[in-house]
C-alpha cells in the first residue's frame, strides 16, 4: 500500500549542514535505500569518505562541490553526480548563499558504512 511520508527525520549534522531524512534506517526504517534533503551553508564542508553505498546527488539549489580521487566537479542547481561504493569523495559548499539537495544512497547511508576519513580537528 502507498505510504506518504509526511514529515521527515532530522538528523543532526556538524557545520550547520541540516539533513532532513525522508526515506532510510532512521525515518522509514528502509535499508535498501535512503532519500534525505539537505540545506548546507556557505562554506560548509564535510571530510571526505569512502563508502559502501552507491550515492545520487541531484542539486536543487546553488552549488555543490564534488572532490574524489580524479579531481574536483562543481555541480549546480538542475544537475547531478553519481559516486559508486568505494569512491573517496567530499563534498562542500563553496557559495555563500550555501546549497540544497537531495541524497539517495543505494543501499540506505548508514553511519557504519559512510568510512569516513578521520577529521583532522
Amino acid at each position: 500500500m502507498p505510504r506518504i511520508i509526511r514529515e521527515p527525520a532530522l538528523i543532526p549534522a556538524e557545520g550547520g549542514k541540516r539533513i532532513e531524512e525522508f526515506v532510510g534506517g532512521i525515518r522509514s526504517g528502509d535499508t535498501s535505500v535512503s532519500v534525505a534533503r539537505m540545506v548546507a551553508p556557505g562554506g560548509w564542508q564535510e571530510p571526505g569518505q569512502r563508502p559502501d553505498f552507491r550515492e545520487v546527488t541531484l542539486v536543487l539549489r546553488g552549488r555543490l562541490r564534488v572532490e574524489s580521487e580524479d579531481g574536483e566537479r562543481n555541480v549546480s542547481a538542475g544537475q547531478a553526480i553519481v559516486v559508486d561504493p568505494g569512491e573517496w569523495v567530499r563534498y562542500s559548499c563553496p557559495d555563500e548563499d550555501g546549497a540544497e539537495y537531495v541524497a539517495i544512497c543505494l543501499p540506505a547511508f548508514s553511519p557504519d558504512t559512510v568510512n569516513r576519513d578521520d577529521d583532522p580537528a
